[in-house]
């Protein structure tokens, strides 16, 4: 019984994580944290970016919880375990799929993955920081709603990489 309820406790940490991301995302990144993130939504220049400062925030902390669960705090190993997969599941869609970091090439035509990779380009449609929409990295809301906040936000039909019908791969950043 105690194996499925830990695997439980990373799925579910898994599924928490997506909801703390966006938090993070939206009001920490696009606020307080624009500083780190902005590199981001700019050109890159070499391998890294001041973003992946988040990354190891948070890779830092899944570490620690992963020690104290294994030092007997049960279940914070279980906890850190989940953030790690998301921190995975992160990596390879955001960083590999979206703005091909390391090398994919692969642009998805159908499904989730497309949804997935187009919300995160429609989030990249606003230059700076306000105005922005699809804050999740695992989660995307439908297009056609991300789209119309968009022009309730900045009036008027969306230009450049992430318009309807454009299908180039977005600028890095």
């Amino acid at each position: 019984m105690r194996p499925l309820l830990d695997t439980l406790i990373v799925l579910a940490t898994v599924v928490l994580m997506e909801a703390v991301a966006w938090v993070s995302h939206k009001y920490v990144m696009h606020g307080w944290g624009w500083g780190w993130h902005r590199s981001h939504h700019e050109p890159r220049h070499g391998p890294f970016e001041k973003n992946d400062l988040y990354a190891l925030v948070f890779a830092g902390l899944a570490i620690l919880l992963i020690a104290l669960g294994t030092a007997g705090l049960w279940p914070l190993q279980w906890i850190g375990a989940g953030m790690t997969l998301y921190g995975l599941l992160y990596f390879l869609a955001h960083d590999g799929l979206v703005h091909r970091r390391w090398g994919l090439r692969y642009v998805p035509r159908k499904g989730y993955l497309k949804r997935l990779y187009q919300a995160h380009r429609l989030h990249h449609a606003v230059p700076g920081r306000d105005g922005c929409v699809s804050f999740g990295f695992l989660y995307a809301p439908r297009l056609d709603i991300l789209r119309a906040q968009l022009r309730r936000l900045h009036g008027g039909p969306l230009q450049g990489p992430a318009a309807p019908g454009s299908t180039g791969p977005q600028a890095e950043g």
